[in-house]
């Protein structure tokens, strides 16, 4: 439905054009390899894995990893989101 990138779309347009953020950071489960390729489908580079880094609530210890999209990386993203919601339309 592309609900997804628009919504990152305008959120992303916000931390960058509004609230003139030099950085935004996503994170996620390692193992939730959906989510990962939803944020590299962004644009975002992943900066690494933190190993070991929480205790979910079943017990298990989380490996997290952690993407960003930098200020001056938002101008070539957005063109690029901008055509991705228009091929979905």
């Amino acid at each position: 439905t592309g609900i997804n990138t628009e919504c990152k779309y305008l959120m992303l347009g916000h931390a960058f054009e509004t609230l003139d953020c030099i950085a935004v950071e996503f994170r996620t489960h390692f193992i939730n390899h959906q989510s990962r390729r939803a944020i590299e489908r962004l644009g975002a580079k992943l900066d690494g894995v933190l190993r070991a880094h929480m205790i979910m609530p079943n017990g298990t210890i989380r490996d997290t990893c952690v993407y960003s999209i930098v200020a001056p990386e938002w101008p070539t993203i957005k063109a690029h989101l901008g055509l991705q919601m228009e091929i979905v339309r």
